[in-house]
């Protein structure tokens, strides 16, 4: 598979504080990765470095095989969807100016293109045509978060960089938004890094999870290896209560129906009953 993102020995410090120590990591094209981790371990850090909203302290980030550094910043972002927590539109413009803000400024005056992008997303997305001339302030909380990834996505991005955005609504839409966002995902084939800080969204979204904790790489695989073969004791806790669903000792997930360690070859080593990593979450 094609590698698409390359993080190579990247290093990032706040003050004394180092949140990333050498990341080394490649992401095929195409992939969902979901990025978790304890608070501080520098997942927003590296999603925002990939379109050059931070910079490294030292190594490399590479964008089908290109420095970014080496790059037009502006540029890099108008081709990189972003989409974070709360649909932080335009209050001023409407649901259809918000979403062909960035394909006006790449398709200059073919207006009839920016519109038919327009009219794709909002398909896409699940937002009615009649919506077009409404504000944010007259829309829900789940209709913006759709205007908002409809936005990330209508100059038609590579990559799609996300950052807890289902946060700030109910469980009901964030249930909706998980499940359109697969779709989307499937539909276009588009490379999504996407952080939470729930396990559970990360395990049904991810086709590869990345598992952080101060600043390092815990594990890095699909869902089903996190909850069969967790790689280090940081995991094993964070994926505890998904991988005993069914109240099963490790050596007998695979005879879960509800498990996604069902097919699995059985994890390795004892119970997971002991309290540690998993403390650190919020």
């Amino acid at each position: 598979m094609e590698t698409i993102i390359e993080f190579q020995k990247v290093k990032k410090s706040y003050g004394d504080k180092a949140v990333l120590k050498g990341l080394d990591l490649s992401i095929e094209k195409g992939s969902f990765v979901t990025i978790i981790g304890s608070s501080g371990c520098g997942k927003t850090t590296a999603l925002k470095m990939v379109n050059g909203l931070l910079k490294p302290d030292s190594g490399n980030i590479k964008i089908k095989g290109e420095d970014i550094r080496q790059k037009d910043q502006t540029q890099l972002r108008r081709n990189i969807g972003y989409a974070i927590q709360g649909s932080v539109l335009f209050p001023h413009m409407t649901v259809e100016q918000n979403i062909s803000y960035v394909p006006n400024l790449l398709n200059k005056r073919d207006k009839q293109k920016t519109r038919a992008a327009v009219d794709k997303w909002m398909k896409l997305v699940g937002l009615e045509q009649e919506l077009k001339e409404r504000y944010p302030a007259e829309l829900s909380g789940g209709q913006q978060q759709r205007v908002g990834i409809a936005r990330a996505l209508a100059a038609s991005p590579e990559i799609l960089l996300m950052d807890e955005p289902f946060g700030a609504v109910d469980e009901i839409t964030r249930g909706q938004l998980q499940t359109e966002l697969k779709r989307i995902h499937r539909q276009t084939g588009i490379t999504v890094l996407f952080v939470t800080h729930d396990i559970g969204e990360a395990l049904k979204l991810g086709t590869k999870v990345l598992v952080m904790d101060q600043g390092e790489i815990q594990q890095y695989g699909g869902p089903q290896e996190l909850l069969s073969r967790p790689a280090t004791e940081f995991v094993r806790q964070l994926t505890r209560q998904q991988r005993h669903t069914c109240s099963l000792p490790d050596d007998r997930l695979g005879d879960c129906e509800y498990s996604g360690a069902r097919g699995c070859a059985p994890a390795s080593g004892g119970s997971a009953d002991s309290s540690g990593p998993a403390d650190r979450f919020p």
